[in-house]
């Protein structure tokens, strides 16, 4: 009985820190780090001196989005003479490619054959030139703003890639999902704030990310979560990501609870498999603050914690029926309405890619 309640102890332990403990102690850690060393400001270059900029776009049959995301692209706050707009489409086979002519500010790459989402930008950055790539997807909106906050970041010469932030549109037709999202993505954002302001932010989301083009890596095709394989990458040669909330990319939520399980699957296996190409970074006596970053903030997530937060359950049903029954029948009540899913769960978060 001792070893099960040790056990169940440190379990809940870990879940608590995975979910919750690890964003108090990275606030604590950063109030320290800026209390000694303030944040240095960071300003844009004078118009004549701003950098060229390719803005990357992989798409797969978005014929429904294509005019809007090209009105949102040139209604970015950036001269037009420094921003390149860059389609890859392989495999399209609807009417994107045709709808694309009539945007002749676009330049569009396309292969008839469909190699997947990784395949394409490892193809499509063969074509940029420019000396920073910014990635978005076509059904997201950029805010005006975002090229411009993006560029201010690459001023520092540390930083090898800035992570924009993900909003999510939350509507009432959305349902359950998109507002789970929404709750969840304000949360990560955080995280992701506070861990960029420590040492580096852990990792990008496709919908916005930048990159300095001479630190992409050609990534494995069968790459799952490919901007954060990528952008993590960058950050094991030294550079680190800077985490840009005034860069946002908006996009609908989860349509329905069958589409987030989907979503979901596929961000679970890039996890695992994020650690297993990313095993370099378990090292702390390598990477130092970015390893406990990167375990406390990915690695747990996707691997132990979800095991062990389903594990915590019938273990607290074991241990009712000996000391302190009490005790364990508040965490019992605790679990139900707050770490498990469902309809008033609140954790686990959906998992961020």
């Amino acid at each position: 009985m001792k070893l099960l309640i040790l056990f169940f102890w440190i379990s809940l332990f870990i879940v608590f820190y995975t979910y919750l403990g690890y964003g108090i102690v990275l606030y604590l850690l950063v109030r320290i780090k800026e209390r000694f060393r303030p944040r240095r400001a960071l300003s844009l270059p004078e118009d004549a001196s701003l950098p060229e900029v390719t803005l990357f776009i992989t798409a797969f049959n978005e014929e429904s989005v294509v005019n809007e995301k090209m009105k949102n692209c040139l209604a970015l706050d950036y001269p037009s003479d420094k921003l390149h707009i860059l389609w890859v489409t392989d495999g399209s086979n609807d009417r994107t490619n045709e709808l694309l002519k009539n945007w002749p500010q676009a330049t569009v790459c396309f292969q008839p054959e469909r190699q997947g989402k990784t395949a394409a930008m490892n193809r499509g950055v063969r074509f940029v030139t420019t000396p920073l790539i910014v990635f978005t997807d076509a059904n997201t909106d950029l805010n005006p703003q975002a090229i411009q906050e993006i560029v201010k970041a690459f001023s520092d010469p540390r930083v090898g890639c800035v992570a924009g932030e993900k909003r999510i549109a939350v509507q009432t037709k959305d349902g359950a999902a998109a507002g789970g999202e929404g709750l969840y993505w304000k949360y990560e954002s955080k995280l992701k704030e506070w861990d960029s302001r420590l040492y580096s932010a852990v990792g990008a989301a496709g919908e916005l990310f930048a990159v300095r083009r001479e630190l992409f890596e050609e990534m494995e095709k069968d790459t799952l979560l490919d901007d954060f394989i990528l952008s993590l990458r960058i950050t094991m040669r030294g550079y680190t990501i800077a985490y840009c909330k005034e860069a946002y990319a908006l996009e609908g939520g989860s349509a329905d609870m069958k589409e987030e399980e989907k979503r979901k699957v596929r961000i679970a296996a890039g996890g695992l498999q994020s650690i297993v190409r990313l095993r370099p970074l378990l090292n702390p006596f390598r990477y130092g603050i970015l390893s406990f970053q990167y375990v406390s903030h990915r690695v747990l997530r996707w691997s132990i914690t979800p095991i062990l937060l389903f594990l915590l359950l019938p273990l607290n049903i074991l241990l009712l029926g000996g000391a302190s029954p009490l005790l364990y029948g508040v965490l019992l009540t605790e679990q139900i309405f707050f770490l498990h899913p469902g309809p008033l769960g609140v954790l686990p978060f959906p998992e961020t890619d």
